[in-house]
């Protein structure tokens, strides 16, 4: 099998044109939502994406704590006790992996395979981080905040702990919390037990698990996650643009009935309510447009109210399915800021915010579906 070297600082070094064992091992620690998950307005909790960089970390909560400190006034350390005392706020949030998509790309960067659905939504309880930094006290010259997790691994030749950090505005936001529970449940040790960042609107590789300390710098953070890996860069040697907030997607409900292997849909002729969610983490969800010949021509779906300005949008659109033939349905989100999601594929060494829209096969009136889903592959 062919493999074509690419550059190290993503840690995505091999562009691959068939799935790899890595690919498998990766993708069998991981998860994405199923499509029909997109039925439920908070995603429930086994169907929620996954991604795990390292390995999950036992944590005993009698005995965790959480340091805050650095370029503070007075550091803190705080147990998960403590951390449940303080005022809690509740908030609906959709995350999406910012390699979603990374699969669709040709020549494919290898690393987890997925291929649209690396998202959710979910009711994250915590404390909000602002009064946690403000207790602590940043001193005159603080720049940035970073977030270290305790899984700790290997990758672009570095031994690390998993951590980003955010500028101090970015922290301070209202909406940034320190979360301990999901869908009113305490955190799974999957989902970052006792304690994980939540930052609605960027990509999950924000949202550090496991948190073990808070430390605010007076200067940029240039760990491996932060400076090396997630930007977006077409040529080696690039230092590329930083992935920050999610571009606008949305998704559908494929209609019908699947075939197992190929996932291509057959449906009697009729009329079909095709529906799903959308959104994006640069501003709200303004329009939803819907095509059932490949995106040749478009029409605006309906838009329900998303059920917290960091959530998504459930749209849904009627389609005229009574012709019998092949169709591929398309579905593209525009959000308040004119950012709309493009047709074709977006290149780039890690395959990162591959946000195009998606394509779904459906096969109306096939008097023998089995057969139909042969002949197509």
């Amino acid at each position: 099998m062919e493999r074509v070297s690419q550059s190290k600082p993503a840690g995505t070094l091999i562009h691959a044109p068939e799935i790899t064992p890595d690919e498998l091992q990766l993708a069998v620690r991981n998860h994405s939502m199923p499509l029909e998950a997109l039925r439920y307005p908070i995603t429930p909790l086994g169907l929620h994406y996954l991604l795990i960089h390292f390995d999950i970390p036992l944590v005993d909560a009698a005995t965790y704590w959480l340091a805050v400190a650095g370029h503070v006034d007075k550091p803190l350390r705080l147990t998960l006790e403590d951390l449940k005392s303080r005022p809690a706020t509740t908030l609906a949030v959709t995350l999406e992996c910012a390699g979603n998509g990374r699969a669709r790309l040709s020549p494919r960067p290898l690393s987890q395979p997925w291929l649209g659905e690396a998202v959710g939504t979910a009711e994250w309880t915590g404390t909000r981080l602002a009064p946690v930094l403000q207790e602590a006290g940043l001193k005159k010259g603080a720049l940035e905040v970073v977030f270290t997790g305790l899984d700790r691994g290997v990758q672009g030749g570095i031994e690390q702990f998993y951590e980003r950090s955010l500028s101090v505005a970015d922290a301070t936001h209202d909406d940034v919390l320190l979360v301990y529970a999901i869908n009113g449940q305490a955190l799974p040790p999957q989902h970052g037990f006792p304690v994980r960042l939540i930052v609605p609107g960027w990509y999950g590789m924000t949202h550090v698990k496991w948190l073990r300390s808070i430390t605010v710098t007076d200067r940029p953070f240039d760990g491996y996650q932060q400076a090396a890996a997630y930007h977006y860069r077409t040529v080696e040697g690039d230092r590329g643009v930083p992935v920050t907030r999610m571009l606008p997607r949305a998704l559908m409900v494929p209609p019908g009935e699947p075939d197992f292997m190929s996932r291509t849909r057959f449906v009697e002729p009729s009329t079909q309510i095709v529906e799903g969610r959308a959104w994006s983490g640069l501003a709200p969800i303004e329009r939803v447009d819907f095509s059932s010949d490949g995106g040749r021509s478009w029409s605006a779906a309906g838009l329900e109210e998303a059920l917290s300005p960091q959530s998504w949008r459930r749209w849904s659109a009627r389609w005229d399915a009574t012709r019998p033939g092949e169709y591929e349905l398309c579905v593209r989100a525009t959000d308040a800021s004119g950012n709309v999601q493009p047709l074709e594929q977006s290149w780039n060494l890690e395959g990162v915010q591959n946000n195009a829209v998606q394509r779904v096969r459906v096969v109306v009136g096939a008097p023998d579906g089995r057969q139909i889903a042969a002949d197509l592959r």
